[in-house]
């Protein structure tokens, strides 16, 4: 009897000296090892990819995100489906009212729910997101490409995209009208930054050339040299831009 508890016994402490030993090395010793190596050798990628500008973080050349008007506060303006400026703020009891700027009459709950943001054309701006650009949100649609709703949503989109910036719907790129699996790609085709150009010239006043040019500059090449099409980064490309010319007023 006593050899079977001492047996055990012993069973039992090198189970609990393995566990603890594992949980230093693995929970410990690895992950800070790993954590200096990554931090010495590709600090800049340890630390999420930050892209800067005038000294302040501005994004992740990871993560997509949106171009859209905002105020003088940098919050979002928001807008009605017929393009009239929106205020939202809380009655009294905690609801969101919206209120058109220019009058403050109320919106119906039909003209409400039609409320959204709108693209700077200061801007170029990124893919299209299912999630809003939120990472917490990161996926796609699921929709099959016969699904009637995503074959209207590309219409729409690309009438949208057309319209904006000023060229015929042949012109718009697949990447301009299509969300990512993920919804937060960052980079968009050559072909769709270069349709883009023009609108950005004209709303900061630069000559389209060199608006050109500075695409030409960003655009990524394949991947090992074969993977993949040439891209440009959307938040990179922006960035490049405003040290360029500072966003008019």
């Amino acid at each position: 009897m006593a050899t079977v508890v001492v047996t055990r016994a012993r069973v039992l402490l090198a189970g609990l000296r393995a566990v603890l030993v594992l949980t230093v090395l693995c929970g410990l010793v690895y992950p800070f090892a790993m954590t200096g190596i990554a931090q010495v050798l590709f600090p800049d990628q340890a630390d999420g990819s930050k892209s800067t500008y005038q000294g302040k973080d501005v994004g992740s050349s990871l993560i997509g995100q949106s171009f859209d008007l905002v105020d003088a506060q940098g919050k979002a303006r928001l807008f009605a489906a017929d393009g009239r400026e929106v205020l939202a703020h809380e009655d009294p009891a905690g609801n969101t009212v919206h209120t058109f700027l220019d009058g403050g009459a109320p919106l119906t709950e039909a003209q409400a729910a039609g409320v959204g943001t709108a693209p700077d054309p200061k801007w170029f701006q990124p893919r299209p997101s299912t999630g809003d650009y939120d990472p917490l949100a990161s996926g796609a649609s699921n929709y099959g490409p016969e699904n009637p709703t995503l074959i209207q949503e590309i219409k729409d989109r690309k009438a949208q995209v057309a319209a904006f910036n000023g060229v015929p719907e042949a012109r718009v790129p697949v990447d301009a009208v299509t969300a990512s699996g993920s919804g937060l790609d960052p980079a968009i085709s050559e072909r769709y930054a270069l349709v883009q150009s023009d609108r950005v010239a004209e709303a900061r006043n630069l000559d389209p050339g060199t608006v050109r040019a500075l695409v030409k500059q960003n655009v990524d090449g394949r991947v090992i040299g074969f993977l993949g099409e040439k891209r440009v980064n959307v938040l990179e490309l922006n960035s490049a831009l405003a040290r360029i010319a500072p966003t008019p007023r």
